[in-house]
């Protein structure tokens, strides 16, 4: 029962954590929320030269010219990677769906199954040092 606890925690330890940080600064945004099927987000699609918002994510070049401070000599690299990505996610018909599915649920919870793993192998190796 220790064991399923822990995974629990720590699986909605980082979606808790996220809603919390989300919630807190929401009163502070001082922007007009974007309005995107029907939903009205947390962010603005206004052009804000010294913060990212929907704009950055509709207009990938407005966000490059702007806020990519760091790092810059692997553009070129890194801009592959996320064109293949979008295209991959758009190529599903239901870009919006496989980008949740794929992005917000799949990968943090097998990063999440993979850590829990990797914690249950090494108390099996503690175990093993113990007795051996």
């Amino acid at each position: 029962m220790k064991l399923k606890a822990r995974a629990a925690i720590i699986v909605l330890l980082p979606f808790v954590l996220m809603i919390l940080i989300n919630e807190s600064i929401r009163s502070s945004i001082k922007e007009r929320p974007f309005k995107y099927n029907g939903f009205k987000t947390m962010n603005s699609d206004d052009r804000i030269k010294n913060k990212c918002t929907w704009n950055c994510h509709n207009r990938t070049s407005y966000c490059k010219s702007h806020h990519l401070k760091f790092l810059k000599q692997y553009i070129s690299f890194t801009d592959e990677m996320y064109k293949g990505e979008i295209y991959l996610l758009r190529s599903t018909g239901k870009y919006e769906l496989a980008n949740i599915a794929i992005l917000v649920i799949f990968i943090p919870f097998q990063i999440l199954y993979f850590f829990i793993k990797g914690l249950d192998m090494r108390n099996e190796i503690k175990k093993i040092r113990r007795n051996a």
